[in-house]
């Protein structure tokens, strides 16, 4: 399934706009999200400092109780082991499906270490696995951690995001080991190699093999009609076989450039979730580019290539679908 990472809205006074809040996860429901990531890197991890972790979680859960197909909500868990229970513990309460557990507040600890996090974590709701790029605060997870953690019955799936081709095989071939590809999913988070994570397979030594079952991105936190359509396009062409169409890798070209942009690669990321937000900006979801750390923004000439790109390549956007229903989502 398609699951958008959910940002964060903000009024000019950086105070949640629960409003804009409320609507994003209409925009994703209506555009046929099977999930909800809140909490996590495009929420911001700063929700937590500012008391704004419940709310923010208590939102988009209301929104999908009234859902005509309730969304798998994922809740982003962070911090050491004290922390992230007591996280776990508040998204369990609040109906979440699924905690996606961030090991960025143990970047020196040993995989002995982080299994038993995991596993702790694991007693009170079921884990998403998560490796997060080191740009954006993650650290190196090895084979063996994998494989061992993928042996626990409380992981259910694996957002795969180092951002680092070796490192996404190493995960994959970890659940081929241990013979859990068909109980623990696979989602891609490299949001510059999507489309083709999505149609790749690992297979080694005869064993079945095991692929993306879809994506957990911030990059389908906005235009997200369209990557519920690319997703099937993948999936259908997985299923019938045959060769990959020239027209569907350049597409993949195309939004791997719109992402770089997006997400600001050519700054280490500094823009990545204001470049995020412009992008819902300029679609009316958002009222502004704020985020809670005012240092935070974009970064010089992003907003002018962000447009640029939405020109050159408007069948990537989705902006039609939005322009027909934004009324009824900010109601």
């Amino acid at each position: 399934m398609v699951i958008p990472a959910h940002p964060l809205a903000l009024t000019a006074r950086r105070t949640l706009d629960e409003r804009r809040q409320r609507a994003l996860s209409r925009y994703y429901i209506a555009a046929g999200a099977g999930g909800l990531a809140v909490g996590v890197h495009t929420t911001q991890f700063a929700i937590r400092g500012a008391g704004l972790l419940e709310p923010v979680l208590a939102l988009a859960a209301d929104v999908a109780s009234t859902a005509h197909r309730r969304p798998i909500l994922v809740a982003g868990v962070c911090g050491r082991t004290p922390q992230a229970l007591r996280e776990a513990r508040l998204a369990a309460d609040l109906g979440y499906d699924t905690a996606l557990v961030s090991l960025a507040a143990l970047p020196r600890a040993t995989n002995a270490a982080l299994l038993e996090h995991v596993a702790a974590i694991g007693e009170v709701m079921p884990v998403f696995g998560f490796y997060l790029q080191p740009a954006v605060g993650g650290r190196p997870l090895d084979y063996a951690f994998w494989r061992r953690m993928v042996e626990m019955d409380s992981v259910v799936a694996i957002k795969v995001a180092p951002f680092n081709r070796y490192e996404t095989l190493e995960v994959m071939r970890a659940v081929q080991d241990a013979g859990a590809g068909d109980r623990v999913a696979l989602y891609t988070g490299n949001d510059d190699h999507i489309v083709h994570d999505l149609l790749m397979s690992y297979t080694a030594a005869r064993r079945r093999s095991v692929h993306m079952a879809g994506g957990l991105l911030g990059h389908w936190a906005f235009w997200t009609r369209n990557a519920v359509g690319l997703l099937d396009e993948c999936r259908a062409l997985i299923q019938r076989g045959g060769a990959v169409p020239r027209a569907l890798l350049e597409r993949a070209e195309q939004i791997t450039a719109a992402n770089g942009v997006v997400f600001d690669a050519g700054n280490h990321f500094r823009g990545c979730i204001p470049g995020i937000h412009h992008v819902l900006r300029r679609q009316g979801l958002l009222a502004g580019d704020w985020c809670l750390d005012p240092a935070e923004r974009l970064s010089p000439g992003q907003a002018a290539a962000i447009d640029r790109v939405c020109r050159t390549w408007p069948h990537l956007t989705d902006d039609d679908f939005v322009r027909r229903h934004l009324d009824a989502w900010l109601r």
